[in-house]
């Protein structure tokens, strides 16, 4: 072979690669919902009995259930499938925020407007399918300048989907209108990016946003410093939390829950992403110490569909082997 034709063979190479990792940067990221853990009786115990605790608000809608947190604070509870999903709505005197817009099942936007007639903002508390899945609507949302999030505002096709809608992912029907053979999340557009420490004022009431990566590499917290609250997302709720996917790095969970946790004094509520909507601050404390002793192999495990889960009072961690 020729001198000149290697090289020519050679810069081939290369434009074949480059364009190669190009296709695979605009790619949707493989969305947390294919092969997922599903208990049998997952439906069993629902609804949580911690909800009697909280008032419902009145809302036209046979999927979404909401309740009053905390004065202006709704949360948007997904109550038929099995993530459980819980979105915010957050109010202040000029505009609200939207933190997260659930799976997209059911219509976020109109079941917003009977809560706010405030124009409304919406931010992530990270990219994965089951929050994301009403962004399409919505003109105005802030999101984490990673690729992983840009990768996710191509939304998600049926076929990375198609597990999340089986019939024993649902606690009871899913509503009228849906069907899903044709599920999936469409694009959108993040229109402004945030940073860490930045400041969002709703008018009267200012959210401090907390970048926390680990669980992805764009999840964050809001803090309400104010009223001593504490959005989590999916860095802390109650329940399996899930730190086996490829976008997850643990050593960055780690040091984002130790960060969390030296927050527990200055703080009333924990208002997490799944499940239910009001957990102690000092969950933080003890999920610090769980992933400290995670780290120096203390922790028992059990082995759970091939992953790791460490039990612990209250939640439990997933990981891979």
């Amino acid at each position: 072979m020729g001198r000149t034709n290697a090289i020519a063979i050679l810069l081939l190479s290369v434009i074949l690669l480059a364009l190669s990792e190009g296709q695979q940067a605009n790619k949707p990221a493989r969305a947390e919902a294919k092969g997922e853990p599903l208990p049998a009786d997952w439906c069993r115990d629902l609804p949580r009995p911690g909800y009697k605790a909280l008032e419902r608000a009145a809302v036209n809608s046979n999927w979404f259930e909401v309740y009053r947190v905390r004065p202006e604070v709704l949360a948007i509870y997904e109550p038929h499938q099995y993530e459980e999903v819980i979105s915010y709505l957050i109010l202040g005197s000029r505009r609200a925020l939207l933190f997260d817009t659930g799976l997209g099942i059911a219509d976020m936007r109109r079941l917003v407007a009977q809560l706010t007639q405030l124009p409304v903002t919406v931010l992530n508390s990270h990219t994965h399918f089951d929050h994301i899945g009403d962004n399409w609507q919505f003109s105005e949302i802030l999101g984490v300048d990673t690729p992983f999030t840009r990768r996710n505002q191509a939304g998600a096709t049926h076929e990375q989907l198609q597990d999340v809608v089986i019939p024993e992912r649902f606690c009871g029907a899913h509503p009228a209108g849906f069907d899903p053979q044709s599920y999936e999340i469409p694009p959108f557009t993040i229109t402004h990016f945030v940073k860490d420490g930045d400041a969002i004022d709703l008018g009267g009431r200012k959210l401090e946003v907390l970048l926390t990566p680990g669980h992805t590499p764009d999840a964050l917290c809001l803090l309400d410093r104010k009223n001593k609250l504490l959005f989590t997302g999916d860095t802390f709720y109650a329940g399996p939390i899930f730190l086996y996917v490829p976008e997850t790095d643990v050593a960055a969970y780690r040091a984002s829950v130790r960060r969390l946790a030296g927050l527990v004094p200055e703080l009333e509520l924990l208002l997490p992403s799944h499940n239910f909507p009001a957990e102690k601050p000092e969950m933080l404390s003890r999920l610090h110490l769980a992933m400290e002793d995670v780290k120096s192999g203390k922790a028992a495990y059990v082995v759970t569909d091939g992953l790791r889960e460490y039990k612990f009072d209250g939640f439990s961690i997933l990981m891979a082997p």
